[in-house]
């Protein structure tokens, strides 16, 4: 069985060595979709989807209305700390690859516990027509 769910959120990023428009500051409304595939469990379901919300926005929340700051960016981490922004630091370039990669790695590890889930698929939508996909199984 294979079951999904989109969710939303905004944030700010720049990717500070790219040689394009995306250098500057800017942000995107992203679209996460969840895919889950696996057995049913004894109440004929994947997983309640009351549950995978609870367990999705509790990944989320970090990065609704932050600016995904890359740790090396020094000019402007320190203007977002200083100012009180809500900042989130990441370890890596912040393009939509790496952030489906770390948030297919979050889920992953909060969706463990759920031995009937046998993969979890997420992609993410930086734009309504630009995505990025990741499938991890468990």
């Amino acid at each position: 069985m294979k079951i999904a769910k989109n969710f939303y959120w905004e944030m700010g990023h720049r990717l500070p060595n790219h040689n394009g428009l995306c250098k500057n500051l800017h942000g995107h409304s992203y679209k996460m979709r969840v895919e889950l595939e696996g057995q049913l469990n004894e109440n004929k379901m994947l997983i309640d989807y009351y549950d995978l919300s609870k367990i999705a926005n509790k990944v989320i929340e970090p990065f609704d209305h932050a600016f995904l700051c890359e740790k090396e960016d020094k000019l402007v981490l320190d203007f977002l700390q200083q100012n009180g922004f809500k900042t989130l630091l990441f370890h890596c370039s912040s393009t939509v690859e790496n952030i489906t990669y770390y948030m297919l790695d979050l889920l992953a590890e909060e969706l463990r516990s759920y031995s009937n889930i046998e993969k979890i698929t997420v992609r993410i939508y930086e734009t309504s027509d630009v995505y990025a996909e990741a499938s991890l199984k468990v």
